[in-house]
């Protein structure tokens, strides 16, 4: 996956911000199968991780911008 626009990147952000939370909240969960609350939250951590590299990759490659 690779980012190519500043709207890109923003829908990124707030998909990144939704999975985080759902991260969070399955943290904090005791109820249903332990395993399969590992394992989802393996896989979450993984797209999260991926997606903060999609936006550092495309923050590199954007000129230095002024306030």
């Amino acid at each position: 996956m690779t980012l190519n626009s500043d709207r890109e990147v923003a829908n990124t952000r707030e998909k990144l911000s939704r999975l985080e939370a759902r991260y969070n909240a399955l943290e904090h969960e005791t109820s249903g199968d332990k395993r399969a609350r590992q394992l989802t939250m393996i896989s979450l951590k993984r797209l999260i991780n991926q997606l903060k590299e999609e936006i550092a990759r495309y923050e590199t490659r954007q000129p230095a911008r002024r306030p």
